[in-house]
């Protein structure tokens, strides 16, 4: 499942080429600018779901 982080790395980067213009407008936003807001929480929501599924964290408290 880590290999999901990779995911809004990509959608930032290479998305960025695909997402480029201006029309359509979604929310009011330009649409170059709602794909990076909505790629921003996108990434904590993965982040969190990268965390919940880590054999790692699944441990309870290790003091």
């Amino acid at each position: 499942m880590k290999w999901l982080a990779a995911l809004p790395f990509l959608a930032l980067v290479v998305g960025m080429f695909f997402a480029n213009r201006t029309e359509p407008y979604v929310l009011g936003l330009p649409f170059i600018l709602f794909w990076t807001v909505l790629w921003v929480v996108l990434t904590s929501v993965i982040m969190f779901i990268v965390y919940k599924t880590d054999p790692v964290n699944r441990g309870g408290d290790r003091s």
